[in-house]
């Protein structure tokens, strides 16, 4: 499956951003499918999940209750909505694919799709 991510930008503190993460080539739905983001200086780190249907989602601690994972199954897109976003948000954010996974993966190991990434700025 190839993924495209889109809908990165400079936003301010407190402002909000929708990215999007759009797959061809294979079934989408038999994918689960996260969101992960990296830093500068930093290591990728785990950001969202949702299972093959949408009907599970998990979140990291740092993004719980800000953002939000949803998918569109007939338009074969991943969506991550960013709410109350603040500096330390700001990073290159990832989407990827987990063939028959259960939504709950948190490591990159586990995901063997990823897009190309889309940058995200928080300015203070």
């Amino acid at each position: 499956v190839q993924l495209q991510a889109s809908g990165g930008g400079l936003v301010q503190a407190g402002g909000s951003l929708r990215l999007s993460c759009a797959a061809s080539g294979r079934t989408f739905s038999n994918y689960a499918m996260g969101w992960f983001r990296q830093a500068p200086g930093k290591e990728r780190e785990f950001v969202a999940a949702i299972s093959f249907s949408g009907v599970r989602t998990y979140y990291a601690d740092s993004v719980n209750g800000r953002f939000t994972i949803s998918r569109d199954n007939v338009k074969n897109t991943v969506y991550l909505h960013m709410n109350s976003l603040n500096p330390e948000d700001t990073a290159v954010y990832y989407c990827a694919a987990d063939l028959y996974g259960s939504g709950y993966s948190t490591r990159t190991n586990e995901y063997q799709y990823w897009g190309q990434g889309t940058l995200v700025t928080v300015s203070s």
